[in-house]
């Protein structure tokens, strides 16, 4: 549930807008940061998934470092929270690399998602390495268990034909071909919104295929995915699985979630525009569930939602519950721009506020400017105030065409 006031949201001058509620943002920190500690793991924020650099002290100073998918977010992470110069790990893994020498200036980890591509990149990144052992880049390999408990298919890293890790019977090709001098560890990412037993089940079968490969290597990245944050998700079975296996193994542990830092610290707020019959009720937003919230449509899930009217917050009731029902629909010409059926006990006017909660993480990384729609402003409450951090207008939407 949000934590601000009919006042604090009234004062966002403009929708639609992401919002940052910095204290929540903090207080998800401080468990991650306790989970460091306790467990003795590097924890590293995803870029993929929380990437609200704006606000980024306190993820400088509590986790430690960055995970990337490529150049642009290895960079961000370098600049926004740090490298090897300020103590920070900025870890790279990509499905495929066009080009490797670009990521020199950042990495502190690249992971390779096949033994050819590490061949590939060798000889450039031991001649970094060589000349600049003060810059030092970790390699690894990652890895496929072939088991995710993951739904739907389109999240499940493991899934038949996935193009993502290597599976066992390849990895020992390219061990018998290669050898792994060079590598010092592997990665394996096979969870999403996931509770610690899942890592627990998912441990016995990476070890079982890879275990034997372990001996000489310096660290483990155990993916992202952990729902750390969430308020069920078991920490001490967490804490546990780290300690156990960094005392049987002796190496280094990763962490890299980006939904757990992310996680119910933010929303996004709208305005009806209009509402049109056609069955029912149909209120036409300035939210697009194409543009601004695409995990609606790919999940697809249903938001959690409440609406401000005449200054009073009112929660959804759940779809046919309420006495009035609406149906959202975005602004966007796309016909299923639709995110979903809600209701109230008081009315929706054209005029009123519509919060999606929960709005962070996995939407401003994926929102896009589709029909020319604008992309929300950014903002950030913080004791109760609010401030606008970002606008945006025609020539973000002209120079990305």
């Amino acid at each position: 549930m949000i934590h601000s006031t009919p006042d604090s949201l009234q004062r966002i001058a403009r929708t639609p807008c992401y919002v940052l509620e910095r204290d929540k943002l903090i207080a998800n920190l401080k468990l991650l940061e306790s989970v460091q500690r306790e467990s003795g793991a590097k924890i590293l924020l995803a870029l993929k998934g929380y990437a609200f650099w704006r606000c980024f002290e306190e993820v400088r100073g509590s986790l430690s470092g960055s995970t990337a998918s490529g150049l642009y977010e290895a960079r961000l992470g370098y600049e926004e929270i740090g490298g090897r110069e300020q103590g920070k790990e900025v870890c790279v893994f990509s499905p495929a690399y066009k080009e490797i020498d670009s990521l020199l200036p950042y990495a502190t980890h690249i992971i390779f998602n096949s033994f050819a591509q590490w061949q590939r990149f060798k000889p450039t990144i031991d001649t970094h390495n060589a000349t600049n052992p003060a810059r030092y880049i970790s390699l690894g390999l990652r890895v496929n268990p072939l088991y995710s408990e993951v739904t739907p298919e389109i999240y499940n890293p493991c899934a038949p034909s996935s193009r993502l890790g290597i599976i066992p019977s390849e990895f020992a090709k390219g061990v018998q071909e290669f050898g792994l001098e060079g590598i010092d560890g592997l990665h394996f990412h096979t969870h999403c919104e996931q509770n610690a037993d899942a890592l627990q089940r998912t441990l016995p079968h990476f070890i079982k295929h890879f275990g034997r490969y372990l001996e000489g290597r310096k660290w483990v990245n155990f993916g992202g995915g952990h729902h750390i944050t969430r308020a069920d998700y078991d920490v001490n079975l967490l804490i546990s699985l780290v300690r156990d296996f960094k005392a049987r193994y002796d190496m280094e542990v990763f962490l890299e979630p980006g939904e757990a830092v992310g996680w119910q610290v933010g929303f996004l707020i709208g305005e009806v525009i209009d509402i049109v019959q056609n069955q029912g009720q149909i209120a036409i937003l300035d939210v697009s569930a194409s543009a601004h919230m695409p995990d609606c449509l790919e999940m697809p899930y249903r938001p959690s939602v409440c609406k401000l009217s005449g200054g009073i917050i009112e929660s959804d009731k759940g779809e046919g519950v309420g006495t009035y029902h609406y149906r959202f629909g975005g602004p966007t010409c796309l016909a299923g721009d639709v995110i979903g059926d809600f209701s109230f006990e008081t009315p929706l006017n054209v005029g009123d506020r519509v919060i999606f909660e929960d709005m962070l993480h996995y939407t401003i990384v994926k929102n896009n400017t589709f029909n020319g729609v604008p992309l929300p402003s950014l903002g950030v409450i913080q004791n109760g105030a609010f401030h606008t951090l970002k606008e945006f207008d025609y020539f973000d939407y002209k120079q990305r065409n």
